[in-house]
C-alpha cells in the first residue's frame, strides 16, 4: 500500500466553524469608505446607468443615504461633485467657494453626523472647463505642475474650513503632498490628515465614475501625470517621495488589477495603507450578475477580500453599502 500524506491541510477546512476559525482575512464595515456623488438641486436620485445600483444625489437625499450607511456601520464617505458647467474655469475658481454645492454640503453633512469621517477630493477636474487635474497651458495644452499646486492648496484649504477630516489630493501633481501640508499647517489645520492617491494609474477602469460626474478632459487624455499601468516599481518612488512630503496615508487605485502593487506598498511603509475599488471595477462585477454569469454577492465579497488581504487597511468601494448589509446578515 502506498504511503499516504501525513499532512493534510484538508483537516484545517473539514467545517464552517474551522474555516472561520483558522481564516486569514476578515472584512469588518470598519475597512470600508464610501464614494458617493452629489449634484445640484433637491429631491434629486438619478441613477448612474453604468453602475446598477449607484445613484447621483441631491444634498438632501445625500444626507438620508450617509443615515443609511451609518445604520449599516459604514461611518466614513468620499463624496465627489458633479458641478454646472457654467460654473467651471480654467483654474477651478469654484472648488473654493464656500458656498458652492460642494463644501456647503460637506459643512452640512458634518453637521448632521458630527461623528463620520469625511474624506474630500482635491483635484481640479470636477470644477475644471478643460476636464483636467490640473491647469492647461492655453498654448501647448501641457498640465502645468507648480501653477497647479497653489490652485490645490487653496481648494484643500477650503475642503478643511469645511469640516474635512482627511484630504484626498487625487491631481498626481509632483509635490502636491508637501505643498498642501504647509498651507493646512499654516492656516491651523494641522490636524487635518491627507491621504494621498500615491500610485493611481493612467486606467481605463474610471470610465464610469467620469459618466457619473461629466467630468472626461476636453482634450487628451492624463497620461502625462497618471500612472503607465505597466509600471510596478515607480509606484515605490512615489510612496517614498508621499512619505517624506508628510502624507498620512497612502493609496493605490485602481485595486483589482493591481493587488501586486497594493502587496509592494504595504510592504514597503509604515503608514496604513487604502486601495480604492473603482467604478469600472464595480460595473463589471455588477453587469456580470445582471446577466447571470457570477453569484453578484459571492463575487463583490471576494473582490472586497482579495484587496484586504493584497494588504489594504481601508477601501475606498461602492459596493461599502451592500457589504455591510452582507456583514450585518452574518
Amino acid at each position: 500500500m502506498p504511503n499516504l500524506p501525513t499532512h493534510r491541510p484538508r483537516r484545517n477546512r473539514k467545517s464552517e466553524v474551522i474555516r472561520d476559525m483558522v481564516q486569514e482575512t476578515r472584512l469588518t464595515t470598519h475597512d470600508f469608505i464610501y464614494p458617493v456623488f452629489l449634484i445640484e438641486g433637491q429631491n434629486q436620485n438619478v441613477p448612474v446607468a453604468s453602475m446598477p445600483g449607484i445613484s447621483r444625489f441631491s444634498a438632501d437625499l445625500l444626507i438620508d443615504e450617509i443615515g443609511r450607511c451609518v445604520e449599516l456601520g459604514v461611518k466614513a464617505f468620499a463624496p465627489f461633485p458633479s458641478i454646472n458647467d457654467a460654473l467651471k474655469d480654467r483654474l477651478a475658481r469654484e472648488s473654493a467657494n464656500p458656498e458652492g454645492l460642494y463644501l456647503k454640503t460637506v459643512a452640512h453633512i458634518k453637521r448632521q453626523f458630527p461623528d463620520v469621517v469625511l474624506m474630500t477630493d482635491v483635484a481640479m477636474d470636477p470644477y475644471s472647463s478643460d476636464g483636467h487635474d490640473g491647469v492647461v497651458d492655453a498654448e501647448s495644452g501641457e498640465i502645468l505642475n507648480d501653477a497647479t499646486l497653489e490652485v490645490l492648496g487653496q481648494m484643500a484649504l477650503a475642503q478643511a474650513r469645511a469640516g474635512a477630516d482627511i484630504i484626498g489630493p487625487s491631481d498626481m501633481m509632483d509635490g502636491r503632498v508637501a505643498w498642501i501640508r504647509e498651507v493646512l499647517d499654516q492656516n491651523a489645520f494641522s490636524h487635518v490628515s491627507i491621504m494621498s492617491y500615491t500610485a493611481k494609474y493612467a486606467s481605463a477602469f474610471y470610465g464610469p465614475f467620469r459618466d457619473a460626474l461629466d467630468s472626461a478632459p476636453k482634450k487628451g487624455d492624463k497620461k502625462s501625470y497618471q500612472m503607465n499601468p505597466a509600471n510596478r516599481r515607480e509606484a515605490l518612488r512615489e510612496l517614498a517621495l508621499d512619505e517624506a512630503e508628510g502624507a498620512d496615508m497612502v493609496m493605490v487605485k485602481p485595486a483589482l488589477s493591481y493587488l501586486d502593487v497594493i502587496l509592494d506598498v504595504k510592504t514597503h511603509t509604515n503608514l496604513p495603507v487604502t486601495a480604492y475599488n473603482v467604478s469600472g471595477e464595480y460595473a463589471m462585477v455588477k453587469a456580470a450578475a445582471q446577466n447571470g454569469w457570477l453569484d453578484g454577492e459571492r463575487t463583490m465579497m471576494e473582490v472586497l477580500t482579495s484587496i484586504k488581504r493584497a494588504g489594504a487597511d481601508a477601501i475606498l468601494t461602492y459596493f461599502a453599502k451592500e457589504a455591510a448589509a452582507v456583514l450585518r446578515r452574518g
